[in-house]
């Protein structure tokens, strides 16, 4: 059995030893392939140490966050622009709008967004999207910008059933994490009418830990909770969940 995080800030664990304890509780829970989403300048580092550190479970992408989008954002897509020349990626990423703070920078993330949805495809590779308190913007962009190499993952997906299937149509997969395990955010109710052939799995990790862990940091090692929530709402067994969702995730990175 073999279970991928497609979504997880595991890098921002720097001590060496802490970092290889966390990496070893996931090879023991069977995850075994780690998606590195960039936020900003400042994380690249972070994200080509763990991934040149464990090069056969940590995959690296790179994109400017939303909430470190503000007036200086071109330099910072110019730093990351660099750095992905310099280096093999797999994903645009974490990228897109986010209303949920602060509204300040809107032009800025819409303009950052459809910058980096560009250099995707420039790049024919998948973008990684952060939405939140945003769909009716994200999805304006992605219509606007919609072809066959427009692809990606909606990660921390929270929305309802038709802004889900607004998502899987424009192509996209859904990153399903620890909300689903919530009680009362209803988005066991939405996972439970889609088709797994849409999923992903991530935890975002170390932020929205599943329960029985919520309110505390989360690791990637707690995917299997994850895993195992959808497993239950499909009715199926944990090794069919993680068989299909990682295939999912091969389909979208290509790795």
């Amino acid at each position: 059995m073999i279970l991928t995080d497609t979504h997880t800030h595991i890098y921002y664990e720097t001590d060496p030893v802490k970092q290889t304890e966390q990496l070893d509780r996931c090879l023991q829970n069977n995850i075994s392939r780690l998606f590195l989403p960039n936020v900003s300048s400042t994380s690249i580092p972070l994200v080509f140490g763990l991934a040149s550190k464990f090069p056969n479970n940590c995959f690296p992408m790179l994109g400017l966050h939303p909430c470190d989008v503000n007036e200086d954002y071109e330099l910072e897509l110019k730093q990351i622009a660099d750095a992905v020349k310099q280096n093999k990626i797999y994903a645009i990423g974490e990228i897109g709008i986010d209303l949920y703070w602060d509204k300040t920078f809107l032009k800025q993330q819409q303009s950052a967004f459809r910058k980096q949805i560009a250099q995707a495809k420039e790049l024919d590779l998948p973008i990684v999207i952060h939405c939140r308190d945003a769909f009716d913007e994200v999805f304006e962009i992605l219509e606007e910008t919609k072809d066959e190499k427009l692809r990606g993952i909606f990660h921390c997906f929270t929305g309802n059933l038709p802004q889900a299937q607004h998502a899987i149509d424009l192509g996209f997969y859904l990153g399903i994490g620890g909300v689903v395990t919530y009680k009362k955010a209803g988005l066991d109710n939405v996972v439970a009418q889609l088709d797994l052939a849409h999923l992903v799995l991530e935890t975002d990790s170390p932020y929205l830990a599943p329960s029985p862990y919520r309110g505390k940091p989360n690791e990637s090692s707690y995917l299997v909770h994850i895993a195992q929530k959808v497993a239950d709402l499909h009715q199926k067994s944990l090794e069919e969940i993680a068989e299909i969702t990682t295939a999912n995730s091969k389909k979208v990175f290509g790795i």
